[in-house]
């Protein structure tokens, strides 16, 4: 139970509930604080039209007019303006207009909602007028403003309250009231619908936020099983492709990406065991063949000299791989590896270096040409620069037949201290080109064995460029020569 909440899927799940619940509660208080505010007002306004309604149809009458004969008949206990007022000259003419101005008050009335109650007293409190649709009891609140709408809470016979509109002029007082319970209960209808239907949303957004986080994350399972089927053995399997550029796409694409380095560096690895185990092997393999050829029988003196020596070579040779895999070793998983920040002076290390080269290519009768020499000065290991371009240089007069040539130039290009090795040696195919840097890689294998080399040289030049933020490229042609270029920053 605790794994399955804490899954993707339940947190998912939860957030959008927690969401969702957040959001209705905030919606419910708005709607029902907006909703109560709108009605108090809305109710206020219409007593208010009421108030002014009644002034305006009375007021110009005001001071003749007599009280109804409907109240006076269902009243009799009451003091009404009617027994107190003398009668007027044309009694029964002013009746006829007094029942008039009620009536059309009272059919007013009943037009409104059937819960709104106007009342009508004169200066002494004495009721002109009152509709009965709410009770009998009086709606008087004691002082009533001249030409003043005034808006009050009060409550009545019964406890409940009431909202009442007031205003008076000089003749009679005009009250105008609502039962507040009313708006009550229209909120309280409104609270419990909120209260019914925040439940049923919440619940609908577990079950569907469940739906489409389980719908959502069914691509995410696919690949777990996927993933955890592919092993060392079969690299070259992939995830199949959505087809869509989404999260999930992306994710895909990326560990077929990754599966595929990781395959391409299996294979190096791979490779890189077999070379290394073959290049080990066949010194380790003369080596004993040579002293158990000396073992065998009696020997001179200059026999066994002769075996110490081969097997020194052959130690020396092993000693140089080692040394090789040594420093490729370090670098892997540390491509840009810190180098000592030290000014090296180019010009002096290619005099140092056309020096050695004089003298390496001096049993194959080879030339070394210095063609151009410009004072440069960059940052970096002077030694591992010394090392990448005798790696160079070496190469270009192994690969170069007797009696050819090897030029050096050191120039400046944009930026860039631009150093050339040119030869006239056996050329690079253009396929073999791109896998000349590979570790163990030699273009010709069976010369490399006579010249002792081991295909790690250039991958250590390599390497060392990209340490001082440079570059190696190499142009080549079958038969005519190659030219090793490396570009460091000045």
């Amino acid at each position: 139970m605790l794994m399955a909440l804490k899954s993707i899927r339940a947190k998912l799940t939860l957030w959008y509930s927690f969401v969702l619940l957040i959001t209705l509660i905030a919606f419910g208080l708005i709607a029902y604080t907006y909703s109560t505010r709108q009605l108090a007002d809305n109710l206020d306004l219409s007593l208010t039209n009421e108030v002014k309604w009644v002034k305006n149809f009375i007021e110009p009458k005001a001071a003749k007019v007599k009280p109804s004969k409907k109240f006076a008949s269902k009243k009799k206990k009451q003091q009404i303006i009617f027994e107190a007022m003398p009668p007027a000259p044309d009694s029964s003419g002013m009746s006829e207009a007094d029942d008039e101005i009620w009536n059309q008050i009272y059919e007013h009335a009943l037009v409104n909602p059937k819960k709104t109650m106007i009342e009508v007293t004169d200066k002494k409190g004495a009721i002109v007028f009152r509709s009965f649709t709410v009770g009998e009891e009086s709606l008087m609140i004691g002082h009533a403003p001249l030409d003043t709408i005034m808006m009050s809470t009060v409550k009545n016979e019964r406890g409940e309250d009431m909202r009442v509109a007031s205003t008076s002029t000089k003749n009679i007082h005009i009250y105008v009231a609502y039962p507040l319970a009313e708006l009550r209960d229209v909120l309280d209808n409104l609270f419990s619908i909120f209260i019914i239907l925040v439940p049923i949303a919440l619940a609908l957004s577990v079950v569907g936020g469940w739906f489409l986080a389980n719908k959502s994350l069914q691509p995410v399972d696919e690949i777990t099983k996927t993933a955890q089927q592919i092993t060392a053995h079969n690299l070259d399997r992939q995830i199949p492709s959505r087809g869509v550029n989404d999260e999930i796409g992306r994710l895909i694409s990326t560990f077929n990406n990754m599966i595929s380095r990781l395959q391409h560096s299996f294979e190096q690895v791979k490779q890189f065991s077999i070379d290394a185990s073959h290049e080990l092997r066949t010194p380790l393999t003369i080596m004993r063949g040579e002293v158990e050829l000396a073992l065998r029988n009696p020997k001179e003196s200059e026999e066994y000299r002769r075996v110490l020596v081969s097997n020194l070579e052959e130690i020396l040779r092993l000693s140089a791989i080692i040394d090789n895999l040594l420093i490729l070793s370090k670098s892997d998983g540390i491509q840009h590896e810190a180098v000592y920040s030290d000014e090296v002076d180019l010009a002096n290390l290619i005099d140092e270096l056309f020096e050695d080269m004089v003298i390496i290519a001096e049993k194959k009768q080879i030339v070394i040409n210095l063609l151009r020499k410009e004072n440069l000065v960059v940052c970096g290991d002077r030694l591992k620069l010394r090392r990448l371009l005798l790696n160079l240089a070496d190469n270009a007069i192994k690969y170069t037949p007797e009696r050819g040539s090897v030029s050096l130039s050191l120039e400046r290009d944009n930026g860039y201290a631009k150093i050339m090795v040119k030869d006239t040696g056996i050329g690079i195919s253009k396929d073999e080109q791109r896998k000349i840097f590979d570790r163990f890689y030699r273009v010709d294998k069976a010369r490399a064995r006579e010249q002792g080399g081991s295909g790690l040289g250039l991958s250590i030049a390599k390497l060392i460029a990209e340490q001082h933020q440079g570059k190696i490229e190499v142009e080549s042609e079958l038969g005519k020569g190659s030219v090793f270029t490396v570009y460091l920053p000045i």
